[in-house]
């Protein structure tokens, strides 16, 4: 059992550095059974200190040192101290090269931080802390450097050698081995470092960029993948050339690279010119990817290009700051998948995603800030807060500042920070500066944490002509804070009058035509905003687009979301309208099964979701997310205590009802659908994602109704689709029904057709681990056992594991706490090996308090085992210690 506490880090601590790196040099003679690591750091007194000379303390983890030279003189034991973490020395000068040796074992590397193997080749992983474990260094993002790095390898083995930068010179070394030298013009932190060496082929193309220059874009993955490259880099020629459009930023280096791991924690990682991705962030061709899949490589494609400017150019001083780059990063790649898709369809997935996932978040023992004021292991705050939150951040300056004042704000950015490593603070102050506004009280949303809550209530004068709304916002309590301070909040709104047309939105004081639609900006806990010549009692549009990430409420009754589906000019609130019509049926339901009464459903909800799949002219995108009831998850998040049985059991129910009702309409559009998928050729752009998205919607429904036609209609399009997105879906929708043997021979043939793709098998693992028939837990250990399946691979575990526990909630939360006794068992193995992918498995864990005392106990029991069975990693003992305080 853990003896010392790890140590709690705090955003107030933050000091500068003692000393800068200038030049870092690094030679890697890499072995198969070890490599050898030679570092040579030319280094000075950081001259914003003082001029003394405090020790050099470099950080290192699980580093053999072999030699240390200060200068020209070779140190012996006595001259330097080294611990687990740490090597100190005592610089003579200011200005000094320090010079060392370590021996290293990336073969047995199973933590996939620094430099590790991960099929057969060399790749490396520094973010966060990964660098020091490659050799001693500051590692930290505010000391940035110049690289020169030089790789020597078996040539026949690793005839590939990458790293970031411009390959400047490169030759044989003997009759075995050959050396290549990259050199990075642009100064970089640690984290940014990238290496990559192996037997891999390659796609290349070409860019121009905007001032005329020539890019040469190189693809590498390993030769059986040679053919599903294609999509990522048309992918990322779309990102250079909408970077360039939207934001004015060009990319800087003479090549840019993308390598595929198969062994990857993270989705890919930003690397200056060599981005190493997680395999399934690149690899996508219609027999094997999804369209989800498609779209996913698309933006994460764009994302990591993106970060060329939002975050490497400009970086984040410390990590606290981490949304910096990632928060921005997300809104810019949010942007482009909008863009390239439907922009309504892509606010609904993201809000659905936030409310869902990130609002758990926010109100669990996790919570923290977008801007932490304290961590004990950073790993862990590469969260939905930073990343998606952080977004909603930027979101909301963009829509106060609009367009062009954001546009503004960001160059200033770009251009006062290039080359610096800054803060959350410097980002808002670019836009204040550009915009002459103040952003003091906005900034609260780096610095508070929680989901605020905006409760709306309206008042109609009809003598005055006057209607008035008052907002009142609140925050819950965090982990951090109590009492929270009022945020500036957004509400994007319009009114409707009774025949469904936008009303003026004037408020009192102001003159002239104000148009139809506006932003208000609540700043205060209390707040009411008074229309003129408003003249009949309208009914609000509130938070389009949703404006700002907060729980709104308003008494809207039933028959006003109808209205509201069928006459905002919003799309975004005409599904939330939607949603939350569905969310009241549900309720309801979920109540009547609580109290042990037959299960009836408000007809308003089958007419509204009917009404919208008889309307051709709507974007099928679009009916397929209205179409789309809430989930099991979000319902949970919704609830006080979360009833897991009656949860289920009404949506399941409603599910039904609305196939039963709606099935001579959900047949005809799968027919018309599936009709043109037969006759067309796979394309992977938004109109076809949209009819192929409606078309197994449509399917779903319809296998709810156990129909001899709509399972033959389900084995055909499995036997016959020419895509992963048709045939997948065929293959879940079998799974899910009551047809054992036609679900146990689509299992077979589809595991016999792709038993030597992983990507695809993460698929099919994926799609039983959250079926919700009984067994589930059974399934997912006997699948554990087959041979697709390792823990050793991070996207076997979130396929098999994290769709068990994440998504199969009714087998997850079963009354006997066997779910909870599986995830405990996975997370204590996991911990030793990839303390990151265990502490990612915790997540469903520490929401312990969301459930009845029954379950409360046995999740917590869980979380009490798993602090009591040994040594724990930091990444685990922070998640269990925060989760049982």
């Amino acid at each position: 059992m853990r003896t010392e506490q790890p140590k709690m880090i705090y955003l107030k601590d933050y000091q500068a550095p003692d000393y800068l790196i200038d030049e870092t040099h690094l030679t890697f003679e890499l072995h198969d059974d070890h490599t050898l690591v030679h570092t040579q750091l030319v280094m000075r007194r950081n001259p914003e200190l003082d001029a003394s000379l405090p020790p050099l303390v470099l950080d290192g983890q699980a580093l053999e040192l072999l030699a240390v030279a200060l200068g020209d003189k070779e140190l012996s034991a006595g001259d330097y101290q080294v611990d687990d973490n740490h090597l100190t020395v005592h610089p003579a000068s200011a200005s000094f090269s320090l010079d060392t040796s370590v021996r290293i074992h990336p073969e047995t590397n199973t933590a996939l931080e620094g430099l590790y193997k991960s099929s057969g080749m060399f790749c490396t992983q520094c973010e966060a802390e990964g660098f020091r474990k490659i050799t001693y260094y500051l590692d930290r993002p505010d000391v940035m450097s110049r690289f020169t790095t030089t790789l020597s390898a078996d040539k026949l083995a690793y005839p590939i050698l990458l790293s970031n930068g411009n390959p400047v010179a490169s030759g044989p070394e003997g009759d075995d081995r050959h050396w290549a030298t990259w050199e990075d013009p642009f100064m970089k932190p640690a984290y940014l470092f990238a290496l990559v060496a192996g037997d891999l082929w390659c796609v290349e193309d070409k860019f121009t960029t905007m001032s005329g220059r020539e890019v040469t874009l190189r693809i590498y993955v390993e030769p059986e993948n040679i053919d599903k490259c294609q999509h990522a880099m048309t992918s990322l020629q779309k990102s250079m050339r909408w970077d360039e459009e939207v934001y004015g930023r060009e990319y800087d280096l003479d090549i840019f690279m993308i390598v595929a791991v198969n062994d990857f924690n993270m989705g890919a990682m930003e690397n200056k010119g060599l981005n190493i991705f997680n395999s399934s962030a690149v690899l996508a061709r219609a027999e094997t990817a999804t369209d989800a899949a498609h779209q996913r490589v698309e933006a994460i494609v764009a994302h990591e290009y993106f970060h060329n400017w939002s975050g490497n150019r400009v970086t984040c001083r410390d990590w606290f700051q981490l949304s910096l780059k990632e928060g921005f990063t997300v809104f810019r790649d949010s942007g482009f998948s909008a863009d390239m898709n439907s922009a309504t369809v892509k606010r609904i997935q993201d809000v659905a995603f936030l409310r869902t996932h990130q609002f758990a978040e926010d109100a669990g023992p996790m919570a923290h800030a977008v801007r932490p004021e304290s961590f004990i292991e950073i790993s862990n705050f590469y969260t939905l807060t930073v990343y998606e939150k952080g977004s909603e951040v930027v979101g909301m300056l963009h829509t106060l500042l609009g367009p062009q004042g954001f546009r503004k704000g960001s160059d200033l950015y770009f251009e006062r920070h290039d080359g610096q490593a800054v803060t959350c603070d410097d980002f808002v102050k670019a836009m204040e500066d550009a915009n002459g506004v103040d952003l003091t009280q906005f900034k609260r949303w780096y610095s508070q944490a929680g989901t605020p809550r905006l409760a709306v209530s309206e008042a109609y004068d009809a003598a005055a002509q006057t209607y008035r709304l008052t907002f009142r916002q609140s925050c819950p309590a965090t982990p951090d804070k109590v009492d929270k301070l009022p945020f500036v909040i957004p509400v994007a709104m319009g009114l409707l009058d009774s025949q469904g047309r936008g009303l003026s939105v004037r408020l009192q004081g102001e003159e002239g035509d104000v148009g139809t639609s506006r932003v208000l900006s609540v700043t205060e806990a209390e707040q009411t905003f008074t229309f003129v010549d408003v003249p009949e009692k309208p009914l609000p549009s509130l938070l389009r687009g949703f404006s700002a990430p907060v729980k709104l409420s308003f008494p809207y009754d039933r028959d006003q979301l109808m209205y509201l589906m069928q006459h905002d000019s919003d799309g975004f609130n005409r599904w939330d309208a939607t949603q939350q019509l569905a969310v009241q049926v549900l309720q309801e339901l979920i109540g009547q099964h609580q109290a042990g009464q037959p299960l009836v459903m408000d007809p308003r909800l089958i007419r509204a979701l009917g009404t919208v799949l008889d309307n051709p002219e709507l974007d099928p995108a679009m009916v397929t997310e209205l179409l789309s009831l809430p989930s099991e998850a979000y319902l949970t998040e919704i609830s006080e205590v979360a009833d897991v049985e009656a949860i289920h059991a009404a949506r399941e129910f409603a599910r039904k009802q609305l196939a039963d009702s709606l099935f001579d309409t959900l047949w005809q559009r799968y027919q018309a659908n599936r009709g043109v998928s037969k006759t067309t050729e796979y394309v992977a752009e938004a109109e076809h994602f949209a009819r192929r998205a409606l078309q197994n919607i449509a399917l779903s429904y319809l296998m709810l109704s156990g129909r001899p036609e709509v399972l033959a209609a389900a084995q055909e399009q499995f036997a016959n689709a020419d895509n992963m997105t048709e045939r997948l879906t065929a293959l879940a929708v079998l799974v899910n029904s009551p047809f054992t043997a036609e679900c146990d021979a689509a299992l077979a043939t589809f595991a016999e057709q792709f038993k030597d793709n992983p990507l695809v098998m993460d698929q099919w693992f994926s799609v039983q681990a959250a079926s919700p028939l009984p067994g589930g837990l059974a399934r997912v250990k006997a699948l554990m056992q087959h041979p697709a399946f390792t823990l050793k691979n991070p996207n076997k575990v979130r396929a098999l594991i994290g769709s068990f526990a994440g998504q199969n909630l009714i087998n997850f939360h079963a009354a006997d706490g066997s779910g909870y006794r599986f995830i405990a068992d996975l997370v204590i193995q996991l911990n030793a090996t990839n303390p990151q992918i265990a502490s990612r498995q915790l997540a469903p864990l520490t929401r312990w308090r969301k459930y009845d005392s029954a379950r409360q106990a046995l999740m917590k029991a869980e979380l009490e085992r798993i602090r009591a069975s040994g040594e724990l990693s930091s990444d685990v003992y922070e998640v269990v210690s925060k989760s049982l305080a």
